[in-house]
């Protein structure tokens, strides 16, 4: 029935906080989200984003089919919009502003 308990030795459970995420752009998941959802006929949300190229695209299909292709590329605006707004910040940051991934 002897026992020895020496609480000095044992050791408490070190807990490390988690680091903060920092995003490395100023780009915002929400901003490039909504731009998408509401004028992303006009590829608004690409050329926030720095893709220059598919901004242009996007704005020469509307404008040179007379409005006709605004629909389509409505519509893909509107699914990367979604897709914007569903990734984690981190994913976001990652994927579209680092990884630099121009189409969905």
């Amino acid at each position: 029935m002897d026992q020895n308990f020496d609480n000095n030795n044992q050791q408490q459970p070190q807990y490390q906080q988690q680091p903060q995420y920092q995003p490395a752009s100023d780009k915002s998941k929400v901003a490039a989200g909504l731009l998408g959802i509401f004028i992303g006929s006009l590829g608004i949300h690409k050329f926030y984003l720095g893709y220059s190229k598919e901004g242009v695209i996007m704005l020469l299909v509307s404008l040179l089919t007379l409005g006709f292709g605004a629909g389509i590329m409505g519509i893909i605006g509107l699914i990367e919009g979604i897709i914007y707004l569903t990734k984690t910040d981190a994913d976001f940051e990652n994927i579209y502003v680092v990884g630099r991934k121009g189409w969905f």
